[in-house]
């Protein structure tokens, strides 16, 4: 008996410990990793002239930090790399708008959404043909997409008539459009904005009605349940005590924000 109760014991002991490795670890070694895309305007994006990480996810990955009494640490991953760099530990949590797919959802721990954006397509200027949302999916029109992102298969499903090419990054897909080489790309509203403050040549266009409105929110590795309620305890409490609609003003991204 005595023997059984403590076999008992040791392998609930190493359960729970495998099972708040990541939490355990932030806390011992004083610091959160956090996957960023630098790339990513308004929610984690390197400015090129001030070499400055700013966006929503950053202020708030800081706040995630403080609330732990840590410090963080950012490390580069993209849409392409996100579940590898999670699944292989290369960071603690991503932290860049995380669109919730059935992929995503079957490979990582999704959190409660704090942002939500429906999809919005950049053209450009010079294009006559693309002028309203009900232009794009017609006879001869090619609609490029990045490698990695929801708009893959997404589009895949939508397009008709048009004509979908995937290409390997988000700076193909603009260089695409530019050249004329496709009509329209497709993004979300916060990379949206970036193209039409930075791009002279870009022109947005928006859904008449709502297209796919996609919830975002954080990920990290599955089976990690004290890590998952912190980080959801954190998320509970920016929405109420107004830390996550201020960072969404810095940024300009009232428009997508999930206050509840």
């Amino acid at each position: 008996m005595a023997r059984t109760f403590l076999l008992f014991w040791i392998v609930s002991t190493l359960t729970s410990t495998l099972f708040a490795d990541a939490l355990f670890s932030i806390l011992e070694t004083k610091k959160i990793r956090v996957c960023i895309w630098p790339e990513y305007y308004g929610i984690s994006y390197i400015n090129p002239r001030t070499q400055e990480l700013v966006g929503i996810d950053v202020d708030l990955a800081k706040e995630f930090a403080k609330d732990l009494g840590v410090s963080v640490e950012f490390k580069e991953s993209s849409f392409a790399t996100l579940i590898r760099d999670i699944t292989t530990q290369n960071c603690d949590i991503a932290m860049f708008a995380i669109g919730q797919t059935n992929e995503r959802k079957e490979r990582l721990s999704l959190t409660t959404p704090h942002l939500a954006s429906d999809v919005y397509a950049i053209s450009s200027k010079s294009n006559k043909r693309i002028q309203v949302w009900e232009d794009i999916d017609k006879e001869g029109v090619v609609v490029a997409v990045a490698k990695g992102t929801y708009h893959v298969a997404l589009m895949q499903k939508s397009l008709k008539k048009a004509t979908l090419l995937v290409v390997d990054s988000l700076h193909a897909r603009e260089q695409e459009v530019e050249a004329g080489r496709a009509d329209v790309f497709m993004t979300d509203y916060p990379f949206g904005i970036r193209m039409i403050e930075e791009r002279d040549w870009a022109k947005l266009i928006k859904p008449s009605t709502p297209f796919n409105i996609t919830p975002y929110g954080w990920a990290i590795a599955q089976n990690e349940p004290a890590l998952q309620e912190k980080v959801e305890v954190f998320i509970e409490a920016i929405k109420r005590d107004g830390r996550l609609l201020n960072a969404a003003k810095r940024h300009h991204l009232e428009p997508i924000v999930l206050s509840k």
